[in-house]
């Protein structure tokens, strides 16, 4: 083609072009070429915006007739390679823009980005040419990811993932044993399954994929043993007291405030004196300072400081000496008018005002306020359930040395905990060890340990214990279905969680195909 003019003065940049007269055309349809010129007609084609102005091209193409006598069309228009499509009004290049915009933002924000791109389309139409899009071609994948996930409230859905190139497949409305096994009937030769302990996905893949391997996922494994332990530990509340630090007691007494505390009875003294005492306990036995910093699940620099120190008075945390401010110099005219019983900050505050104090009444009132009766330092709580069972289900190399002395005086004081902090490390052993031999003496402790909960557990690992020795013992897990289970609930967000299923699954599953190919693979199957 030849391009015939540009009219670049108006706020829309106008070019007219025309196909040459010359050259056979070649059928879209049938494929037939011909060179019998029927007439000419302009087509508008929309582009890409030049210089943040839009193009409009007037292009003119010949209309030919079609040589094919099998043919149904007469007449058939001629189109132009990256320029022109079938039925369409914009360029290829402006198309590919819309839909990844679609893909990207959805409605409103793809329509708002348009705008900016002096591409203006209503938010309808943005859905519109991103519903067009079609979807990546199904390929039966040889390891299968299974997760629900929340559409609205109490309605489910089920999504379906590729475990080899974790890409999202499909996913549709409710989450029922028999959506998934026709699911597995249209597309067989799915040789592994990853899934949750939902009895109703492994009725689902038993009835679709019989022969399919089930894999009952270690992260769901650890996550019901760990809400277990949370119970367990609830049921022992009154214990959980005995988890407060001696060092963390409520004192009796307090010293003057001008005297100021010393370093033994502060918190920051305290906490000095526990760390330097065992990492010198661990120095003493030649260990290196990374494996003292494993060990103990301290910082590398915080081990050495602590081992080149010769007490440890030399690493303690010192209080900062605050600046004078406008009360320092009747501070002790403040402190002689309290002794003698004068304990409102109001008054105070009048009288050293007379006195010549431009200060505010607030400095005044935090300055008596530590002087009060009672107001000493609160009493440290007992932990949560939910803190013990994250320090007992912690691995003892990661816990912080506050956790581990917390947990010692805990397990000192209920033998019942303990036993199930002894459980809980034994299958993690068999976790990481990827070792399930000791799967069954295992159930049979936690069965016989005396807490219905634990019990209840291993009923139920029983019941699936094939798919959990699998879990166990293979290197498959459902790792890539929770990200994309994130993916979908960050989707619905942007959409203001108003996305049908449709909607829903076009934007996930497209946009994770976007992200590993690239825009210029948007309209095209992978």
């Amino acid at each position: 083609m030849r391009v015939v003019s540009v009219d670049a003065t108006a706020p829309v940049v106008l070019v007219q072009a025309r196909t040459r007269d010359e050259g056979p055309a070649r059928r879209t349809g049938c494929g037939i070429t011909s060179d019998r010129v029927h007439s000419r007609y302009v087509r508008h084609l929309a582009d890409r915006a030049i210089g943040g102005r839009a193009v409009r091209i007037g292009l003119s193409v010949r209309r030919l007739y079609c040589q094919n006598p099998a043919c149904p069309k007469v007449t058939f228009a001629e189109q132009i390679d990256g320029l022109t499509v079938r039925y369409q009004r914009r360029t290829p290049l402006l198309q590919k823009l819309v839909e990844a915009v679609g893909v990207l933002l959805a409605g409103r924000g793809g329509a708002r980005l348009l705008g900016l791109l002096s591409a203006p389309l209503s938010r309808t139409s943005v859905l519109f040419q991103l519903m067009r899009v079609p979807l990546p071609t199904v390929v039966t994948p040889r390891v299968l990811g299974v997760d629900d996930f929340a559409l609205y409230a109490e309605v489910y859905g089920t999504l379906l993932v590729d475990g080899d190139t974790r890409l999202p497949i499909t996913l549709w409305e409710g989450r029922d044993a028999a959506s998934l096994a026709a699911w597995l009937r249209e597309h067989p030769g799915v040789k592994v399954v990853c899934r949750d302990g939902s009895l109703t996905y492994r009725q689902g893949i038993a009835n679709g994929a019989p022969h399919a391997l089930q894999i009952s996922d270690r992260f769901h494994l650890w996550q019901g043993l760990s809400r277990r332990v949370q119970d367990v530990a609830a049921a022992h509340r009154s214990c959980l007291t005995a988890a407060v630090l001696p060092s963390a007691e409520h004192e009796a007494s307090r010293p003057p405030p001008d005297a100021g505390p010393s370093l033994e009875t502060t918190r920051a003294g305290q906490h000095a004196k526990r760390l330097f005492e065992a990492v010198r306990e661990h120095a003493d036995t030649g260990r290196s300072i990374s494996a003292i910093a494993r060990e103990l699940g301290l910082n590398r620099r915080t081990v050495h400081k602590y081992a080149r120190a010769s007490s440890w008075q030399e690493v303690v945390r010192r209080p900062r000496l605050r600046p004078p401010t406008a009360l320092t110099p009747y501070l002790d005219y403040l402190r002689q008018r309290w002794d003698e019983g004068e304990h409102s900050a109001t008054i105070l505050h009048q009288e050293l005002v007379a006195k010549g104090y431009c200060g505010h009444y607030q400095r005044v009132k935090v300055a008596v306020s530590s002087w009060r009766d009672g107001a000493l330092a609160p009493q440290a709580r007992a932990p949560s359930p939910l803190q013990i069972a994250r320090w007992i289900i912690t691995p003892p190399e990661r816990r912080h040395l506050d956790a581990a002395e917390r947990l010692r005086l805990l397990f000192a004081h209920c033998p019942e905990l303990t036993h199930v902090h002894e459980l809980v490390r034994e299958f993690a052993a068999m976790l990481d060890q990827r070792n399930a031999t000791g799967l069954p003496g295992w159930l049979e402790k936690l069965a016989t340990c005396g807490h219905p909960t634990l019990a209840g557990l291993a009923k139920g690992i029983r019941e699936d214990q094939d798919a959990v020795i699998q879990g166990i013992t293979t290197p498959y897990s459902s790792g890539m279905n929770e990200g994309r289970v994130t993916d979908v609930k960050l989707q619905k967000r942007i959409m203001a969680g108003r996305a049908g299923v449709p909607l829903l699954r076009q934007r996930v599953v497209l946009i994770a195909h976007l992200r590993l190919h690239g825009s210029s693979r948007t309209t095209s199957p992978c």
